[in-house]
């Protein structure tokens, strides 16, 4: 399977996962996740999966600072229903590297490493997304703004002709191009960029 080379330059998301250590599917627990990971859930590399990871990442930072992230420890929260928009897109991949779920994941062992009800869609917030601590309560909300990386101005009329099915085979290669160089320039020029992934303080 091959993907832009570019992907591979994204840094990793390392976490400690607890049940993944107790049934001995990854020593210590340590998983790690690329971003074409994020890629093969969605089916797709796109503006709204790139979002989700650097919210991710950005969160994972923040919330545990001297240590690795505890999979399974967070709760996700998203402002949208998860039928409106990319909101379900979001939450997968924020699903997939937190191991927050919605009503049907992980009931647990013994009480212990419920992952079910962790995934959250339609909650009130003043953000995007909130993302929890569920031993200490720190929480962290963020807002995700793709317009602050504008496609290229091509973009527009070959979008047009590649969704109408009239696009010849180089006007196809071109929109792809520029749709992932797009990513591209989301995950490797502005990952850092405030003006991109706001961090917001507050409930």
């Amino acid at each position: 399977m091959a993907f832009p080379d570019f992907f591979e330059q994204v840094p990793n998301l390392t976490l400690r996962d607890p049940l993944a250590e107790v049934l001995g599917a990854a020593e210590d627990g340590i998983i790690e996740y690329r971003y074409s990971d994020a890629v093969k859930l969605a089916g797709h590399s796109c503006p709204t999966v790139a979002g989700a990871w650097l919210m991710a990442s950005r969160a994972l930072t923040l919330l545990y600072p001297d240590s690795l992230p505890e999979r399974g420890n967070i709760r996700v929260e998203l402002r949208a229903p998860q039928d409106a928009g990319t909101s379900g897109v979001v939450g997968a991949v924020l699903g997939l590297i937190t191991g927050a779920a919605g009503e049907g994941g992980f009931k647990g062992l013994g009480g212990r490493h419920v992952r079910r009800d962790l995934l959250r869609f339609g909650v009130g917030l003043a953000a995007d997304a909130r993302f929890s601590r569920l031993d200490t309560g720190a929480a962290v909300l963020l807002d995700y703004h793709p317009e602050a990386v504008p496609p290229s101005p091509e973009m527009p009329p070959l979008m047009a002709r590649v969704v109408g099915g009239v696009a010849d085979d180089q006007e196809r290669a071109q929109f792809a191009r520029l749709w992932q160089d797009r990513v591209r320039r989301i995950l490797l020029q502005h990952a850092a960029d405030p003006t991109l992934v706001v961090v917001r303080t507050g409930e």
